[in-house]
């Protein structure tokens, strides 16, 4: 049996089927409740159904770039493990990025089905599960202390229109995050000549500005449920072409 037919049997979707299984049970318990604690203070239950169509909406459109995720993994990491990562607790970013991190430090490649083992699966999968799971801990400890600090400003001056400390964080982990990308694809280039990630990269930053200035200039605010989907797919499809080409 081949490593990819290992990573798609049935007992790896079974323990990742029972897991995502668990998550909508409760998430359709807390739902309930949640529609039985608005009936019960009297709120009105058509503005109750309005609130629920428009979440499910809302939750299902920007729900593709993660659909997209499990297909670029699943090729190769199989199907049940890409499935359960993104759709319990992962991020679309962080999966890919510390998978193929984890391949790398052991000696791999990259995330190539053709070197995968099932000591490098494991070691992967680990990794990956292990990574995120302190968002959850940290949270139960901090998160109230956290919460406090990110809407409180960080001076007077930001009390009187300027950014608190949670919008200067978030912006700047993000030109990090990005800065850091952008540095590992140049230095890719520049050391092997393999252009595909730059090319890929500046397509999808095209696309999202496209996305971005009809959403924000031109009022056509649904295009942000489409814009994190919209230019994954416009990457890809610029790879595909420079491939060819």
């Amino acid at each position: 049996m081949s490593v990819l037919s290992q990573m798609n049997s049935l007992p790896m979707y079974l323990i990742c089927g029972v897991i995502i299984l668990f998550v909508l049970a409760m998430s359709l318990f807390f739902m309930v409740r949640a529609w039985r604690a608005g009936i019960a203070i009297g709120m009105d239950q058509t503005k109750l159904r309005r609130a629920v169509t428009s979440s499910v909406t809302f939750t299902l459109l920007p729900s593709i770039s993660i659909l997209l995720g499990v297909i670029a993994l699943s090729g190769s990491l199989g199907v049940p493990l890409p499935w359960l990562r993104l759709s319990v607790i992962g991020a679309l970013h962080y999966e890919t990025s510390v998978a193929d991190i984890a391949a790398r430090a052991i000696g791999l490649s990259g995330l190539n089905i053709s070197e995968m083992t099932p000591t490098a699966y494991t070691t992967i999968a680990l990794v990956m599960s292990a990574g995120i799971i302190w968002g959850m801990v940290l949270t139960i400890f901090f998160n109230k202390r956290y919460l406090s600090r990110l809407q409180k400003p960080k001076n007077a001056a930001t009390s009187k229109g300027g950014k608190g400390f949670g919008d200067v964080a978030m912006t700047a982990m993000f030109i990090g995050l990005v800065a850091a990308y952008v540095g590992s694809y140049v230095g890719t280039f520049t050391s092997t000549g393999n252009y595909m990630p730059l090319i890929v990269l500046a397509v999808s930053a095209a696309a999202m500005a496209v996305f971005t200035y009809f959403s924000e200039k031109r009022g056509q605010l649904w295009l942000d449920n489409f814009s994190v989907a919209g230019s994954m797919l416009c990457g890809m499809a610029a790879a595909v072409l420079a491939a060819l080409v």
